[in-house]
């Protein structure tokens, strides 16, 4: 997974963090055609680059945070039952 900046093109953050999809098609961002990069795309639609960016961020880092509590919610499960006859 590469590190996205505002010199990607939108469809490789599309591709390398998929949770920020919701984030694209709510700003009316095309994602899928083009390759342009996300500063030219934000400039495009008359978006501040700085703000789509942190927006971006915030969806990826999200992300981790709901995977890495549903990986803990897991192992806690599979820790409990793996005592008990089910």
């Amino acid at each position: 997974m590469m590190e996205c900046t505002l010199d990607s093109s939108v469809p490789d953050w599309v591709i390398d963090h998929p949770e920020t999809l919701a984030v694209f098609q709510n700003l009316g961002i095309d994602y899928c055609c083009g390759g342009k990069s996300l500063e030219f795309a934000c400039r495009e639609q008359g978006l501040t680059a700085d703000a789509v960016l942190k927006s971006l961020l915030r969806s990826i880092e999200a992300h981790r945070n709901n995977d890495h509590d549903a990986t803990t919610s897991n192992w806690t499960f599979c820790k409990f039952t793996s005592n008990r006859v089910l």
